[in-house]
């Protein structure tokens, strides 16, 4: 079974395109993953992008996936020094790169830039890699 972090990005576009997730795949998320998600949706609506049917719709295909939620302590520690290392502003997205390096084999994200800076710290996979065996992405060493 391989691990994927994924962010609102991600599932937002599993979402759109009604990807399945073969069973062979663990997704996992902060726990932050939920109010992100939410709001990146009401923002959505709100500026005319989605109706809110449509954006409903999309909340419940990525509450239908099985993404374990975690925030322990342990994750915040991690997440911290992770952002502080990397100069940021705030630990939101340092807690996908924390929770990658605890629990995970690979970080899924859309993100271009943060992909990049995080290169170093994490695996990062393509969104392909959710519908490839779990053979196709070694844990790092």
């Amino acid at each position: 079974m391989t691990k994927y972090v994924i962010g609102p990005d991600v599932a937002l576009r599993l979402a759109r395109e009604g990807a399945v997730v073969p069973d062979e795949h663990q997704l996992l998320a902060p726990t932050l993953f939920r109010s992100q998600l939410l709001s990146l949706l009401y923002r959505a609506v709100r500026a005319g992008e989605l109706t809110r049917q449509a954006a409903e719709l999309q909340l419940n295909y990525v509450r239908g996936l099985r993404i374990r939620l975690l925030g322990d302590r342990v994750l915040q520690s991690v997440a911290w020094k992770i952002a502080d290392q990397l100069g940021w502003a705030d630990t939101f997205e340092a807690e996908y790169v924390a929770l990658t390096q605890l629990q995970a084999d690979a970080l899924i994200t859309l993100d271009a830039e943060f992909a990049h800076a995080v290169k170093s710290l994490v695996t990062v996979a393509p969104i392909d890699a959710l519908s490839r065996p779990s053979s196709a992405c070694a844990r790092r060493p």
